[in-house]
């Protein structure tokens, strides 16, 4: 009998994210993952992640330049799992409007909006939104992907963005969070791509769960055995 491995996750590195806090919490979860900017090692992975921190234009100018979107594109086609983070949830959509009217990698149809300086009672909000903010089912009901298995409804995540997403499908929303009185998409889940405008790496033992979840899917889709450690 073959001997089963831990599914290899590549890290997109286009330096713009917090790469190392990414790479210990799927080290923390069992993963077998590694960084990288070579668009053959990720279409090479058993799974990706795409984190970012930053404005949308620049990365997008250094994907395209370095082959990286192309790639990730393919690989997302292929059914391979994406977990984007922060602005790699932005990354997904089709468009922006950082400093200017701009396109995404468009693999989730959708624009990316800045916050206004004040929120729909006339009071002042601050930009960007930095700091703890509770996430919950987008329909009030029950959490529409395995990837939020066991985070409470109003689990704290932390967040750090000027920038949120809105999907033209209202049915791909995962998770929704306030600023203010502004409710946005906190996450997004269709098919193999789930993604989050929070840093759950960020986000001690309830943002772990995700990573747990991640683990625990390609685990399933792999066949493999990960020695998973406990969240507490």
């Amino acid at each position: 009998m073959s001997e089963r491995h831990a599914p290899r996750v590549a890290i997109v590195d286009y330096g713009m994210g917090n790469l190392y806090s990414v790479q210990r919490a799927c080290a923390h979860v069992g993963l077998d993952s590694f960084l990288t900017s070579s668009p053959r090692e990720v279409l090479e992975a058993n799974a990706v992640v795409l984190p970012g921190v930053g404005g949308m234009p620049e990365a997008m100018r250094i994907l395209d330049d370095s082959g990286l979107s192309d790639a990730i594109r393919e690989s997302a086609a292929r059914g391979t799992p994406l977990l984007g983070v922060c602005l790699g949830l932005q990354l997904l959509m089709s468009h922006g409007s950082e400093f200017r009217p701009h396109r995404g990698l468009g693999l989730i149809e959708g624009e990316v909006v800045r916050f206004e300086g004040v929120d729909p009672t006339g009071s002042a909000l601050k930009v960007p939104h930095i700091g703890w903010s509770g996430i919950s089912p987008a329909d009030g009901g029950r959490w529409i992907t395995p990837m939020l298995n066991d985070v409470p409804r109003g689990g704290l995540m932390y967040f750090v963005h000027s920038y949120y997403v809105r999907p033209v499908n209202s049915e791909i929303i995962a998770a929704k969070a306030r600023y203010g009185s502004v409710e946005f998409c906190a996450g997004v889940s269709r098919g193999n791509i789930f993604a989050c405008q929070f840093h759950p790496e960020r986000s001690g033992p309830t943002g772990l769960l995700i990573y747990r979840n991640f683990a625990q899917a390609l685990s399933l889709r792999a066949g493999s055995t990960l020695a998973f450690i406990p969240i507490a």
